[in-house]
């Protein structure tokens, strides 16, 4: 079982992840386990300290690295008693390797992921000299706090673990897992406004259905996310499929109306 732990002055905040959706329901059967630590429980002084002003002076706090520092090695310690010597240690920062699909994939191959929720102006740069921490970002840009961005990593790792999710084949339908997006889906009512189901949904004919399926992805992927083309060696029959698809001018309801 997969086994999560996340240092940060929020763990109430992590109740979105732990009591709701497909993360929550993992968590409940025993799935994955996750543990919130939280540095304050590993201060010193009588207020709890966590963050001073930073030498050289500017803006802002930075968190101290004495309770960062003995919350980590805490849960190393844990973790080796539980026989993980040693865990992937992650610190959320905008200033690391972007998550992707590939990442997530690597990520939910560990048996324990250790995350850093960074606060205010970021940590203090000691840290990383006592922990082999990497840096991880979901984008290019800044959060109040590290939290979200641990939940999102959290919840795109634990939706990959068997049985996670009600279909076993939905993660690998998922966008980004074959290198390209989904295709467009459609339910109930069939015809809503005038707005049409494409027939070969309809149809029961499957194999048609895949192929309907893999052209919308490529279609999709050509037309809004281009590079990923690039980094994915296309078969014969995709590329065929390309072809076809561009000769029809593909409508933006992809044949639905």
């Amino acid at each position: 079982m997969p086994d999560y732990h996340v240092v940060t002055l929020f763990p109430r905040m992590f109740a979105a992840l732990t009591d709701y959706g497909v993360s929550g329901r993992a968590l409940k059967r025993g799935l994955v386990r996750l543990r919130l630590w939280d540095p304050r429980a590993f201060t010193r002084d009588a207020h709890r300290t966590v963050d001073d002003r930073p030498f050289g002076g500017g803006p802002g706090m930075v968190m101290l690295v004495e309770p960062l520092d003995l919350a980590l090695t805490a849960v190393r310690t844990a973790l080796a008693w539980a026989g993980l010597t040693r865990p992937r240690l992650l610190c959320l920062s905008p200033q690391g390797r972007v998550l992707d699909h590939a990442l997530v994939a690597e990520l939910a191959r560990e048996p324990a992921l250790v995350l850093v929720a960074g606060r205010y102006e970021g940590i203090d740069e000691r840290l990383y000299a006592r922990h082999p921490l990497e840096e991880v970002s979901i984008g290019d840009y800044v959060l109040t706090g590290g939290e979200l961005a641990a939940m999102v990593l959290l919840d795109a790792v634990i939706r990959q673990q068997p049985g996670a999710l009600g279909d076993a084949g939905s993660a690998a339908q998922d966008s980004f897992a074959d290198g390209l997006l989904d295709c467009p889906h459609y339910t109930r009512p069939e015809d809503y406004l005038g707005l049409k189901v494409p027939p070969v949904l309809r149809s029961g004919d499957h194999a048609a259905i895949a192929r309907w399926r893999r052209g919308q992805a490529l279609w999709r992927t050509l037309t809004r996310r281009p590079e990923l083309l690039g980094q994915r060696q296309l078969s014969a029959e995709e590329r065929a499929l390309l072809e076809e698809l561009s000769a029809q001018g593909v409508p933006a309801y992809a044949g639905a109306v």
